[in-house]
Parts: structure tokens; sequence; C-alpha cells
């Protein structure tokens, strides 16, 4: 059995979830989240506490086991006390501001980019370089970071662009110049 999937998820008291045969509704003061379970995965609900187990000894059970057993509780996390996801800015004349619910970034092309919040997500922008994704699932999130971030990745030579908080950049050498030869 999976590590991970054995662990009990506690759920705190303004959180509410109900099963309903396959599907699982978690509802929280951040907001409301819901998701099908596979036919080889039963969830349990004793007071506080939520248990994933497999029906049987089976492969796939055992691949899901300990996923499902994380997706539940990001769930729970999620609509509790949210998730959120830095990134920061690096290079001449690249920033970014919030306009309106709209991300709008200048990264040194002809034109202004603006990234429109999915539903349940939020954008918070500090000292013009470090902007924060910020909702109640983590996966809308992370994707949301991960688009931002595509706009212009950083890059190895000087290490311009948007990379995640604590990201390193491998940085290469740029060309050794002439040599004097002909």
């Amino acid at each position: 059995m999976s590590r991970i999937g054995k662990r009990p998820i506690t759920v705190p008291a303004k959180v509410q979830v109900t099963i309903n045969g396959s599907n699982v509704q978690v509802k929280g003061p951040k907001g409301e989240l819901s998701r099908d379970l596979p036919a080889n995965i039963v969830l349990t609900q004793e007071g506080e506490i939520l248990t994933v187990s497999p029906i049987d000894d089976s492969r796939s059970s055992r691949q899901l086991h300990g996923l499902f057993r994380t997706l539940i509780s990001n769930m729970v996390e999620g609509v509790s006390t949210g998730f959120q996801r830095r990134l920061e800015i690096q290079g001449v004349g690249y920033r970014a501001a919030v306009q309106g619910r709209n991300l709008v970034l200048n990264m040194g092309y002809s034109h202004q980019v603006q990234i429109p919040p999915p539903d349940g997500v939020q954008f918070a922008v500090e000292n013009n370089t470090n902007v924060i994704v910020s909702g109640y699932d983590k996966e809308i999130v992370g994707n949301t970071a991960a688009q931002i971030r595509a706009v212009r990745p950083p890059e190895p030579y000087k290490g311009k662009g948007i990379r995640y908080a604590g990201e390193v950049v491998r940085r290469k050498a740029g060309k050794t110049g002439k040599s004097g030869k002909k």
C-alpha cells in the first residue's frame, strides 16, 4: 500500500465534506471544490478524519491510492487556507501591474501582454517585479503561474525573464571573443 495513501486527512472545523457515491464535495471559507473518485478507490469519513483506501490490491488501485489521497488533501487545504505561487521578474524594463482583475506584463515585446485570471484566482504585484498568484484550487494556481512564466522564461545567458521564486537558473558562458589568430 502507498505510504502517502495510508495517512489520514484531518478536516478543519470550518470545512464541510460531502460524499455522494463517487463524488466528493468540499466547502470552505475560500470556495467550493468537487472531484469524482475512480471506482477502485473508497473514501470514508469518521468525524473530523477522512480515510482513502483501495478496494483491492490490483496495480491500478495501488497507483491511484496515494494520488487521490493527495488530491483530496489539497482540496481540503485549498478551501480552508488557499494556495499561492510567487514569480519574480528580472530584466531592465520588465515589469508587471494589475489593471482591474487582469495582469499586465511589459516584457520587452512590442505590446503589453494581458493575462485574465481564471475563476477563483487573484493576482497581486509587489514592487513591479514580484507577482503573486493565489487561489483555492492548487491545480489552477499552478497552471496559471506556468502560463505567466511561459510569456518570457528565464534565459541562460543573462538570466532575464520570469522565474518562480527560489528557482535557480543555470547560467551559460557567452562567446569567448576573438582569439587574435587568422
